[in-house]
């Protein structure tokens, strides 16, 4: 999950329909059961506060985008003045934003569940790995030699490997694989879609045995 300052009193999140998932929640949790999307939202809210110091003391505006691969929410913190609530809201121009409306279920359907031709779950798994000197990929590269999708982006002066794990692989082949690339990096928080707009693309396929080759 990315999380944005706008100003003193609203921040903005973006969340990623897997991210949802990987958390333990599903589209039918979230929007026909309210004890379930506030669960999430404040759980979303509890690593704001972590990271943001982001306080929940006052009335809340929030409102929802869908966007299609992912949720982007605005949270404003109302000013409460002689009783008087004073509510500073953001205006967007972004016109790839829809807000999210009684129909937010038949958005959903086709982005939250992915189904192949016979019904089957995508178990595909993405993940972004951060890095915190390029020699962690070297090393990385040099060790680990499955057949496994990734490519290398630089971004805010750092090094990302987007890594997916299709259906070939087994939960727990999938876990083995993760927990072995992350003894040299970290699980980035910064969402592959921040990355590709902002940052730039370096490899893009079959990054660690680019790397390993030149880096014999």
């Amino acid at each position: 999950m990315d999380i944005e300052r706008v100003n003193d009193t609203t921040l903005k999140f973006f969340i990623t329909y897997k991210d949802i998932e990987r958390r333990g929640f599903d589209k039918d949790e979230i929007w026909y059961s309210r004890e379930r999307g506030e669960e999430l939202f404040f759980e979303m809210m509890n690593e704001a506060n972590d990271q943001e110091n982001f306080e929940l003391d006052g009335p809340l505006w929030v409102q929802v985008h869908a966007l299609d691969r992912g949720l982007e929410v605005i949270v404003t913190r109302g000013q409460v003045n002689d009783g008087n609530v004073k509510l500073e809201i953001p205006v967007g121009d972004n016109d790839e934003n829809q807000v999210v409306d009684d129909n937010i279920a038949d958005m959903l359907d086709n982005r939250f569940r992915k189904e192949d031709v016979d019904g089957e779950k995508d178990l595909t798994l993405s993940i972004v790995i951060g890095f915190r000197d390029f020699e962690d990929i070297i090393s990385l590269s040099k060790c680990f030699d499955e057949d496994v999708e990734t490519s290398l982006h630089h971004f805010e002066d750092r090094y990302y490997i987007y890594v997916t794990l299709d259906e070939k692989f087994t939960d727990e082949e999938q876990d083995n694989h993760l927990s072995r690339m992350l003894e040299f990096g970290y699980e980035s928080d910064t969402t592959i879609y921040r990355i590709k707009e902002y940052g730039k693309e370096i490899i893009a396929e079959e990054a660690l045995k680019v790397i390993s080759g030149k880096f014999n």
